[in-house]
């Protein structure tokens, strides 16, 4: 099941965009930077900005999340998001021999696709298993026969047999991983992955970390969501045509995002 955490971020994110921008504007020293930059001020100077489209300033603060309970297919899809960090689960570290897996609604809801996907994925785990041990023995054997102490054979034979057994592992394999990205990255990513033409775990997944982004700085994330939330789509044909639909979404997503962060404050 998916599950985002907002580990970390920059310390009042809308401050610190607001003195960037500042100082490209003014002539003020970098020690007079945040001299009379209140919340308040500072979210107006972010609404500005955000009016301009000037973006760069937005760069010098950042959010970590932690996210599990995705699949290998959505890691491929958000590693496409160059302007960001990303630290994964090792396959070739962890052995999985009883892997999670990630079942896509579309299969969920059909009982035969259903029965089918779970049987492959129960096929998937017998042959990781296999293969693994079948490799494991084998490097055994050789660094043995090579003179080696069977308890070290045995535990760098371990990681060199799940390194090769881990190619038969499916896209479905669940993952973890910490991803760190800039403001600037953050607002691409939620223009392109909270599109309705986005895949759906990934939309599941953009939906969730602006969740947890907007109640802290919700200036800087005002207009966040697919290019439609912003203007006009942005697919040309390719479009949903449910623009209005959408940005209703998105404004209820985020009110009830900055209440449920009020609420949980209060405790």
């Amino acid at each position: 099941m998916l599950k985002v955490t907002l580990i970390a971020h920059t310390p009042n994110p809308e401050q610190v965009v607001a003195a960037a921008a500042k100082l490209c504007y003014s002539s003020v020293g970098v020690e007079d930077l945040l001299s009379g930059l209140t919340p308040e001020k500072s979210r107006e100077f972010v609404h500005k900005l955000a009016k301009m489209g000037h973006e760069s300033p937005t760069e010098h603060v950042s959010f970590t999340f932690g996210i599990e309970g995705v699949s290998r297919s959505l890691l491929a899809q958000i590693t496409r998001h160059r302007l960001a960090s990303y630290s994964v689960q090792s396959q070739r570290y962890v052995r999985l021999d009883e892997f999670e897996y990630v079942t896509p609604p579309e299969i969920a809801e059909n009982p035969e696709a259903s029965q089918e996907f779970q049987k492959a994925m129960e096929e998937q785990t017998k042959a990781y298993q296999r293969i693994a041990q079948l490799l494991k023995d084998g490097h055994i054997r050789q660094m043995v026969e090579q003179g080696m102490d069977p308890e070290k054979a045995a535990k760098k034979a371990e990681k060199l047999a799940i390194e090769d057994a881990r190619f038969v592992l499916p896209n479905a394999c669940d993952t973890k991983m910490v991803v760190t990205m800039n403001a600037r990255s953050l607002q691409n990513f939620f223009r392109h992955r909270c599109c309705e033409r986005a895949q759906w775990e990934i939309r599941q997944l953009a939906d969730e970390m602006l969740k947890l982004v907007y109640p802290v700085a919700p200036a800087l994330f005002a207009m966040a969501g697919p290019g439609c939330v912003k203007g006009g789509c942005t697919e040309g044909p390719m479009t949903c045509g449910k623009a209005v639909e959408i940005r209703g979404k998105y404004q209820s997503l985020k009110q009830e995002a900055e209440q449920h962060a009020g609420q949980t404050d209060c405790h």
